[in-house]
């Protein structure tokens, strides 16, 4: 969507400056016209401003920067500073560039009678729908205070746990980068030194040592062939992923890979509970609390899930009855321990209870990630150690028995 620049003044003529996503020129105008401003220039932004302004698509915000963003605003507001206030100051304290323009930009639409949650609204794509939706249900209740005081735990929690997930993954990925640059400098330097010999050689080659010659020839001639099929291979399954068939079979296959498709399962089972008590603490309904949490599990299959869960809500079935025909993704546990919740009217703390269970079972499984990737990872190597011991060890062995 095209990038507009703005100009305007408020009802004290007081003049604003920002940038917002829209069509077209004048849907920016009645945009800001229905915020009671008077434009005075509309401009499309380029490329060049693009880069000047740090928005482009791969600059995006850090979750550590938005930590920082609601938990120091979330102090600011406990304190009773003026939110306006409250963001000039964050404006000043932030460190990442576009986070910086950002709030800058929000707090100059909420000087100009913006609400805080229609100014973020501008940025879906740094302020997603789950914290627009809080923010706005905190204003409507007068409860914004604590409202991002729960934001601000959340968006921690994500993060510890997304650092949590990631620290695991760092060991099985470092050594399998390693195998595979162990393996094409061995295939392209070492085995063709070896190949030459052995073909001057009369000695009968076996089969593992022709394709371990054969590949190794390939790769030297046909190497800028391998590199552009890898590429394209990537390339393709990203496209495919994006598709509504291919982001379904791979966020299914996300959750059935051994292993990790345990992981993923309760991952996203902290994610749904987390995000419902967050948005029932801030006193969203429960069929709107879960249409936001649609929104933001990330995974098509617990979107399903959440899509028929909200259809049993609104028809008046509790959400309990909708959950258990999920069993496979959504434990059995976790459907009962919601009915319990609807039955007392506790089903607020007892989302926040599932949410703290299932997060200290993604830190078990997280830190013993390790442990259970490391058997697997010697069998993988153990298998091309012995291929390269037939392939290499044994003609020489011949060709020295020989001699």
């Amino acid at each position: 969507m095209p990038i507009f620049s703005y100009k305007a003044r408020n009802s004290r003529g007081r003049l604003i400056e920002g940038v917002v996503d829209a069509v077209t020129a004048d849907a920016v105008a009645n945009l800001l016209v229905e915020k009671n401003l008077v434009v005075t220039n509309i401009e499309r932004q380029g490329g060049e401003f693009l880069k000047s302004h740090g928005l482009f698509f791969f600059r995006r915000v850090k979750n550590k920067e938005l930590v920082f963003f609601f938990r120091q605003l979330a102090v600011m507001i406990e304190a009773n500073l003026p939110i306006v206030r409250a963001l000039k100051i964050l404006v000043r304290q932030t460190g990442d560039k576009k986070l910086k323009r950002i709030i800058a930009t929000v707090a100059d639409e909420v000087d100009g009678g913006s609400k805080l949650s229609e100014a973020m609204a501008s940025f879906p794509e740094v302020f997603g729908v789950f914290y627009i939706n809080m923010i706005g249900s905190g204003e409507t209740s007068g409860r914004l205070s604590e409202v991002v005081n729960y934001l601000a735990d959340q968006q921690e929690k994500d993060y510890d746990l997304q650092s949590r997930v990631k620290g695991a993954l760092i060991y099985p990925a470092f050594i399998i980068v390693s195998l595979l640059v162990v393996a094409f400098i061995i295939m392209t330097f070492v085995i063709p030194q070896i190949s030459s010999l052995l073909k001057e050689s009369n000695v009968t080659l076996p089969l593992t040592t022709r394709i371990l010659m054969a590949v190794s020839d390939w790769l030297r001639a046909w190497w800028w062939q391998a590199i552009i099929a890898i590429i394209l291979l990537i390339g393709g399954l990203s496209v495919y992923g994006r598709s509504e068939t291919g982001g379904h079979f791979f966020d299914w296959l996300k959750l059935r890979v051994p292993i990790f498709g345990k992981i993923f399962r309760e991952i996203y089972i902290v994610r749904i509970t987390r995000s419902l008590n967050t948005l029932l603490a801030g006193g969203v309904p429960v069929a709107r609390a879960l249409e936001v949490v649609k929104e933001v599990v990330g995974n098509k299959i617990y979107k399903e899930i959440l899509e028929q869960a909200i259809k049993e809500v609104e028809e008046g079935n509790p959400l309990a009855d909708s959950l258990l025909v999920f069993e496979s993704y959504l434990p059995l546990a976790v459907s009962q321990m919601v009915s319990i919740g609807e039955e007392t009217g506790k089903l607020e703390e007892v989302t926040g209870k599932i949410a703290d269970f299932y997060s200290r079972e993604v830190d078990a499984s997280t830190r013993n990630l390790t442990v259970l990737i490391e058997p697997v990872v010697m069998i993988i190597l153990g298998v091309g150690i012995a291929f390269f011991i037939m392939a290499v060890i044994t003609p020489m062995w011949q060709l020295s028995a020989s001699m």
